[in-house]
């Protein structure tokens, strides 16, 4: 499968995402992909500790962590340093049900992750971002 099979794939099979690294700020790369793809449908769960109890976003609490998110979650998207992103997928591996993608933004790459996600049987995609890959792939 190509890349851009794989990435259109995940795109049209995703309904939720949990997004790791968002922030309220607007002007943030997180905060303006996340309202993208709420814009487009996707429902967005946003993942900022140092937000909980103080934000919601799109009618959705900030969770603290994956783990405090209950329900399946199709993607995980990462806003987060290349180093720490081996961190996220354990805990998206661990902790969330319903799984299908491990999406890493645009300059954060981490091929250890990147395997321990395939080897857990999740999808990956690396220094891309979806709201560049939904018009680009006329999704």
């Amino acid at each position: 499968m190509t890349q851009d099979a794989l990435v259109a794939r995940i795109l049209t099979q995703t309904k939720v995402i949990a997004l790791v690294g968002w922030s309220p700020k607007p002007d943030r790369p997180s905060h303006r992909v996340a309202a993208y793809l709420v814009a487009r449908g996707y429902r967005v769960i946003p993942v900022n500790p140092g937000q909980v109890g103080v934000v919601t976003a799109w009618g959705e609490g900030v969770r603290a962590a994956l783990s405090d998110i209950t329900e399946p979650v199709d993607m995980v998207d990462i806003f987060r340093a290349s180093a720490e992103v081996g961190a996220v997928v354990e805990e998206a591996i661990n902790h969330l049900s319903g799984r299908r993608a491990i999406w890493m933004q645009l300059g954060v790459v981490n091929d250890e992750a990147a395997r321990a996600a395939r080897a857990a049987g999740l999808d990956v995609v690396m220094d891309r971002c979806p709201a560049i890959e939904i018009p680009r792939l006329g999704l």
